[in-house]
Order: C-alpha cells, then sequence, then structure tokens
C-alpha cells in the first residue's frame, strides 16, 4: 500500500463523529494503538486516544464551528468537545513541535466499535509516572465497554 510523505498508508482511513454529527475526525493509515490513560482528566472522559499530527495523519472536520475547549493548565493542551451534543472529540497541543507539526488525538471511543476492536491498546499512567506502562496484550474491543 502506498503511502504519503509522513508514512501514512493512504488506503487506510478510520472515521469517527461526535453523537449528533456536526464534528467528524479522519485518521489516515493504520493505527498504532490506542491510548488508554488514568490521568486526572482522561480517566474521568473515558477515552481512548489515537495520537498523529493535526492535518496529516489527523484531519477533524468542524463546519459550523461547534468545537469548544477545555485548556488543560501547564501542559498547554486543550480537550475539544461538540458545544451541541458535549461529545469529547479531541486533544490537541496548543504549540508546535520544533518541526512545525502539531500533536493532535482523537477520541477512538467516536468511530465505529468493529474498525477500532483490534487495535493494540497502550497504557498510560498519567497519574503517577508520565510512563507508557508494559503492554498486556489486550485490544480496544477488550475495553469497549
Amino acid at each position: 500500500m502506498a503511502g504519503d510523505e509522513h508514512g501514512h498508508s493512504v488506503g487506510k482511513i478510520t472515521r469517527g463523529s461526535c453523537h449528533c454529527g456536526e464534528v467528524r475526525w479522519t485518521f489516515r493509515g493504520a493505527i498504532p494503538d490506542a491510548t488508554i490513560c488514568n490521568c486526572t482528566v482522561c480517566r474521568r472522559y473515558g477515552v481512548l486516544w489515537a495520537y498523529d499530527y493535526d492535518g496529516e495523519g489527523i484531519h477533524v472536520e468542524d463546519p459550523n464551528a461547534s468545537l469548544t475547549s477545555y485548556i488543560r493548565g501547564s501542559r498547554q493542551i486543550s480537550f475539544n468537545f461538540c458545544r451541541r451534543c458535549g461529545n469529547l472529540v479531541s486533544w490537541r497541543s496548543l504549540t508546535s513541535g520544533e518541526d512545525g507539526r502539531t500533536r493532535i488525538a482523537v477520541n477512538l471511543r467516536l468511530a465505529e466499535p468493529a474498525d477500532v476492536a483490534d487495535i493494540p491498546l497502550q497504557r498510560f499512567d498519567g497519574l503517577h509516572s508520565f510512563d507508557d506502562l508494559p503492554l498486556d496484550g489486550r485490544t480496544v474491543g477488550d475495553v469497549w465497554f
């Protein structure tokens, strides 16, 4: 399968949308893992994140300007919600990296379950150590509900 200049396979696309459909996202390329985090924010939201860069692997469509955000303190990130239905759509860095790219993640719980069920889970200890924890063989389908 051919790839683009950032290494994303052109053929694989995963899609998600908020409950009311005002905001949609696409993830171009294979999703290597889904991050499940225990930090004070992520555990309350119950999200599963897929990371890439804004406008590269991930595209968020918000044609009616329905997104609103909660800015998370010193981490300089925003959690972006649909103001109509309240779904958490994405996480986005408020600063660009040295390469000019902006890190973003989309909430895989907004995708169709069958489309993301086999993605491996990466556990991240955002509460204590700020480290990835060892893989334990679980996938998104194992924690879907």
